[in-house]
């Protein structure tokens, strides 16, 4: 779908495999008594689209870990991404929101999603449980890192209430990482897989 690069500045570069930036849905504002001006309003509603759509393409993204799950915790598993998942449907719903309560249109069928998405597609050629929490976790962790330039970014243009909600959502993200990362961290990783590098190198990338 879209890789997750960096540009030179240490941004993320929400770029689509061909190079080019995903296309963001724009439509006219309504009218709202809140005291943000329209511009503002406008670029908060383009960057909080774009939240929309990573936060329902990793929503999707986990179901698949849940239901396609293997090894020998799959129930354990089965359980956790699935609770991550309803997490992840929950701030769906916080970002909508927003989005409209600044006078927007939120984007969020799962065709414009998938459009709009800066996320990496999820692999379907993996089948043991640590294979499903690395890439789960490296799909937290860009999409964490993309909730924390936000609320820089948000806060600059003065709308402490959006950075408050992205500041919410990034300690929750951060949270669940950990409960993933823990799983990676254990010895015992590397021989629950058939790729045991993959672990490896998971392990080596978040140290």
């Amino acid at each position: 779908m879209k890789k997750n690069q960096k540009s030179k500045n240490g941004k993320h570069d929400h770029t689509m495999g061909n190079g080019k930036q995903p296309k963001q849905k724009r439509s006219p504002l309504h009218s709202t008594r809140i005291d943000l001006n329209e511009k503002v309003r406008g670029h908060l509603c383009e960057i909080l689209n774009q939240t929309l759509a990573d936060s329902l393409d990793l929503y999707t993204q986990t179901k698949q870990a849940h239901w396609n799950v293997k090894g020998v915790h799959f129930y354990q598993l089965h359980l956790l991404f699935d609770e991550i998942a309803g997490e992840i449907l929950d701030y769906v719903d916080l970002f909508a929101e927003r989005i409209t309560s600044l006078g927007g249109t939120a984007f969020g069928t799962v065709r414009m999603a998938a459009e709009a998405s800066s996320l990496p597609d999820y692999p379907t050629d993996i089948d043991e449980g640590m294979e499903f929490v690395v890439a789960l976790a490296e799909r937290l962790a860009h999409y964490g890192e993309m909730l924390r330039e936000n609320i820089d970014v948000t806060d600059d243009l003065g709308d402490k209430d959006t950075a408050d909600i992205y500041t919410e959502v990034s300690r929750d993200i951060d949270k669940r990482l950990w409960f993933l990362e823990a799983h990676l961290q254990a010895g015992s990783a590397e021989r629950e897989t058939s790729h045991g590098t993959l672990v490896t190198q998971a392990r080596r990338g978040s140290a």
